[in-house]
């Protein structure tokens, strides 16, 4: 539709624009406003007092005995997490990017986890994880291989946990690095197979440092994603055993919405957001010593 008045045209903009700034406003900055504000103050969501405390939130959270193993967990996730979804992203998508019989097939039994609900996943993979009848310790038995109780023990509960995040993401990112394989030029590899590259050469040489944009958004993407997993660890450990998975957004919920503690929580939150930010920060500066854009 054509507005030849520019009066018009701008009044045209701003009611096309105004359902979808009213919900950004309303659902996005005013709840990270009033998270801000809530950060600063002991409110208690039950008793419906608040009182104004200033940073002593932040103060009791950072110097408490909790936080120094929150971020321990949290980390702990994220380092066993990132190379996992990494690797076996990257050998999916190898292996979907050679043709062969039934490869639609396995692409589809390659997403089909993504699609499948992540607390739906989560509750499976509580009982694929069961220490006496699961099926890993099942499948682990068959090569004579004693399996620990997974969910059960301190050592092995956050393994788990990243096993079943794997399981359920590679298909995802496994078609973003599908997508970047397809499109690098098939004459680079001609040329250096007349040049005498091996596969190994030609996949260090060629595929890998033409895939490294991709894999810099996989590793961004997955920083900020491993730092807020929530949802498995409340469903198949809820922090425990033992305080053993206790994570950043399980804290988070568990202050809100269990002990009703909204200051604590929004100072929680923001904490967080301040170690994405830095996490986030860190690898933009870092990128220019391994990501290549020159192709």
């Amino acid at each position: 539709m054509y507005l030849p008045n520019a009066n018009t045209r701008r009044t045209a903009t701003a009611v096309f624009l105004a359902p979808s700034l009213i919900g950004v406003a309303v659902f996005c900055l005013l709840p990270i406003a009033m998270s801000f504000y809530y950060s600063f103050m002991d409110y208690d969501l039950l008793a419906g007092s608040m009182d104004f405390l200033g940073l002593k939130n932040f103060a009791r959270i950072l110097t408490g005995r909790e936080f120094p193993q929150v971020l321990l967990h949290t980390l702990t996730y994220l380092g066993l997490y990132l190379p996992l979804i990494l690797v076996c992203s990257l050998g999916q998508a190898l292996l979907l990017n050679r043709s062969f019989r039934g490869r639609a097939v396995l692409r589809t039994v390659f997403y089909t986890p993504v699609i499948t609900s992540r607390v739906a996943a989560a509750v499976v993979w509580t009982w694929v994880l069961s220490g006496r009848y699961g099926l890993m310790n099942q499948a682990l038995s068959l090569f004579g291989i004693k399996g620990p109780a997974w969910l059960s023990s301190r050592v092995w509960a956050m393994p788990g946990i990243v096993i079943t995040a794997v399981w359920k993401d590679t298909g995802y990112y496994a078609l973003m690095v599908l997508a970047a394989l397809k499109s690098i030029d098939p004459a680079l590899y001609e040329a250096a197979g007349i040049d005498g590259a091996g596969g190994a050469r030609k996949f260090f040489s060629i595929t890998l440092p033409l895939l490294t944009p991709t894999l810099f958004l996989l590793v961004v993407i997955n920083v900020i994603y491993g730092l807020q997993v929530f949802d498995s660890v409340l469903i198949m450990t809820d922090g425990g055993p033992g305080g053993a998975t206790t994570v950043f957004l399980e804290r988070i919920y568990k202050y809100a919405f269990r002990q009703y503690k909204m200051g604590m929580a929004s100072a929680y939150s923001w904490i967080l957001f301040l170690i994405i930010l830095a996490f986030t920060l860190l690898q933009f500066r870092l990128q220019k010593r391994w990501v290549n854009y020159d192709a």
